[in-house]
């Protein structure tokens, strides 16, 4: 089955190919099908931007599509950055820079008070009348600096365990312990009924 992935996001794109390929999809992106639309995400909750960015490709393309909202959420900060993870700080800011300025609100946080968890929601539409929404978190911890050189976004500065950031692991093990590994196991497990 053709799936377009609603994203821009050429490190998520990539995940999602390497998670649901393997389980007989042919992942297309928003370029493969000449769609070049730009979703503003207005919704309050990460259920309400997925299902956003998703029925705005399906109505572009009438196939079926997948979008995902995902962020970051740190207890300490009142689950900041949140559904503004991708634009957190301001205009101009880049993944270190957010990374950064989640560190520096931190700083000086004791390790057992920077609990944090990744979220991401997926919506899937089959049709209008066939619609489903997976959500899949991962649990863990900010840490005190930037651990690794794989991943993207807060990857360097989320810790799983004393000494493994996300950006520490490859592409399998953060697909198997990840948000948006969790979400698109529940989809797999859903779509093989």
């Amino acid at each position: 089955m053709k799936l377009v992935i609603a994203t821009k996001n050429a490190h998520k794109l990539i995940e999602m190919k390497r998670i649901l390929e393997p389980l007989g999809y042919e992942v297309l992106s928003q370029a493969d099908v000449n769609v070049d639309v730009d979703v503003e995400e207005t919704g309050t909750t990460f259920e309400e931007n997925a299902a956003l960015k998703a029925r705005a490709i399906y109505q572009a393309t009438g196939m079926v599509t997948l979008a995902d909202d995902s962020g970051l959420e740190v207890d300490y900060l009142n689950g900041e950055p949140g559904i503004y993870s991708a634009r957190y700080g301001g205009e101009g800011k880049n993944d270190r820079d957010r990374c950064e300025l989640v560190l520096q609100k931190l700083k000086g946080v004791p390790q057992k008070d920077r609990t944090a968890r990744f979220v991401c929601v997926i919506h899937l539409i089959f049709n209008e009348e066939d619609q489903r929404t997976y959500r899949g978190e991962c649990e863990g911890f900010i840490g005190e600096d930037f651990v690794g050189d794989n991943g993207f976004g807060y990857d360097p500065i989320f810790m799983v365990n004393d000494h493994d950031s996300f950006a520490t692991l490859d592409g399998v093990e953060k697909d198997a312990l990840s948000h948006r590994g969790r979400a698109l196991e529940k989809l797999r497990q859903d779509l093989s009924k």
